[in-house]
């Protein structure tokens, strides 16, 4: 289960850049991951509950934004949305099956929500790839 591995990577992540703020507390956390990473959404909320009791993430939101698949024809330079269901990347600008991803495979930490001791919650975005 991949899953568990990228709960890990997110913790480490976000406790890393939180430390030098002096954060008491992560709140929310928002990451943006492809469909491409075949990432199954429940086993990750489930894994990152896991990995981020005891740290500061622990009772975090942990908010995931699904991205589609974007492709780009090598031939005449058309972006499209492949459809997977039929696992077809030929392009319908050309019909040629010559394609570069371009999007869909990435797992972005889009944002966090952070406290400090009383101080209201502030919203970082930090920006790293997992």
């Amino acid at each position: 289960m991949h899953e568990a591995t990228l709960a890990m990577a997110i913790v480490e992540q976000v406790v890393e850049a939180a430390s030098p703020h002096q954060v008491t507390r992560i709140s929310e956390i928002e990451i943006d991951v492809g469909v491409l990473k075949q990432v199954v959404c429940e086993s990750l909320l489930l894994a990152f509950e896991a990995c981020a009791a005891g740290t500061l993430a622990e009772g975090a939101v942990l908010k995931i934004n699904e991205i589609p698949p974007v492709a780009a024809c090598q031939e005449c330079g058309k972006e499209f949305t492949p459809d997977l269901a039929e696992l077809s990347f030929v392009c319908p600008g050309c019909g040629k099956a010559s394609v570069t991803l371009i999007g869909g495979d990435e797992i972005l930490l889009r944002s966090m929500t952070c406290e400090q001791n009383d101080a209201p919650a502030a919203t970082v975005a930090p920006r790293k790839e997992t």
